[in-house]
């Protein structure tokens, strides 16, 4: 039984091929739909992790792909909802199974106090990994960290992969705040992180096969009635505004992911239809609005893919399809 439930890990990317996969597109709001922020890039012998919001684990669980063989992991901001994964990353990534057994040190990037956190983290957990080390005869070495604090540059380069920090605004009292550029083979996708509109942003992603942004939407009612909501939208980029980066940067396909709303009424999904239509106020290129285990694979072309695996066509402005991505 063993050996079967082993084979179920053993998927890899295939060579010249970028495969990214939204883990999760949402924010702090604890909803069943979209975890908060995640998403997973494989390249060759790569396999690396874009923050660690709540849930990532599950998602990779579900994707039959073992916490352990994560070969690095970034972080673009110490706020919770981007972090708050990372001890069950960490710690259930050790498990000698078939969805753990780390067995070197974790590899981490991240804005200055992700070395602090990663030394806290190990102090806070010292009891747990002593009973395992004692009981269980983990190894030492997999649950020790091996984390770097970054700044903008090339932070990661290994087997042909490259991964570039860029600086982003997130507002002025959460410096730095981070995006990454990844390239591989001639491919590159850029993730915004959690950003304001950012020339930056723009810059690195021109000619990118894929521009996974942030957006905000939020409804004007809750803005008039609750300040807070406005210091929220201050901090993000309304659909409008990531439009005129989409349309500048000219990527083979946009993504939306950690997608911020809020609504009079608190629902569940995305109100994905207003999201596109403030997007094609600006942008009339392909769109899709990211939803949780939904992939890319990009080779010589860019392909969609929805959570359960069926091709996605993506929205394109008033001459092509307007509204949500629907499956083929």
């Amino acid at each position: 039984m063993l050996l079967f439930v082993a084979t179920l890990w053993s998927w890899s990317a295939e060579a010249a091929e970028m495969k990214v996969t939204l883990l999760g597109t949402g924010t702090p709001t604890p909803r069943l739909s979209s975890f908060s922020a995640s998403t997973l890039i494989e390249a060759g012998e790569e396999r690396l992790i874009f923050d660690l919001g709540r849930g990532s684990t599950i998602r990779l669980f579900q994707r039959k792909i073992p916490l352990g063989s994560i070969t690095a992991h970034f972080i673009t901001h110490l706020h919770s909802d981007h972090v708050v994964g990372l001890p069950d990353m960490w710690l259930t990534g050790w498990l000698g199974t078939p969805y753990g057994s780390r067995k070197t040190p974790m590899v981490i990037f991240g804005p200055t106090g992700t070395v602090a956190m990663t030394e806290n983290l190990t102090k806070a957990f010292s009891e747990d990994i002593r009973i395992r080390i004692d009981d269980e005869g983990y190894p030492p070495a997999g649950i020790a960290f091996a984390a770097t604090d970054i700044g903008p540059g090339v932070v990661y380069e290994r087997n042909g992969v490259k991964v570039t920090a860029i600086e982003v605004n997130h507002g002025e009292k959460i410096k730095p705040a981070l995006g990454y550029v990844v390239e591989f083979d001639g491919k590159k996708v850029v993730l915004s992180g959690d950003t304001k509109p950012d020339a930056r942003v723009e810059k690195a992603a021109e000619g990118a096969d894929l521009l996974i942004h942030e957006v905000a939407v939020i409804d004007p009612k809750l803005l008039k009635d609750y300040p807070n909501y406005r210091a929220i939208e201050d901090h993000h980029t309304a659909p409008e505004e990531a439009g005129k980066i989409f349309a500048q940067a000219r990527p083979k396909l946009a993504v939306y992911s950690h997608i911020v709303f809020a609504t009079v009424k608190p629902v569940q999904d995305v109100p994905e239809d207003a999201l596109v239509a403030r997007t094609r106020t600006t942008y009339q290129g392909p769109l899709v609005v990211g939803r949780d285990l939904m992939s890319f694979v990009i080779s010589d072309k860019v392909e969609a893919f929805a959570p359960d695996g069926g091709p996605l066509k993506p929205t394109l402005g008033p001459d092509g399809e307007l509204g949500t991505a629907v499956k083929h």
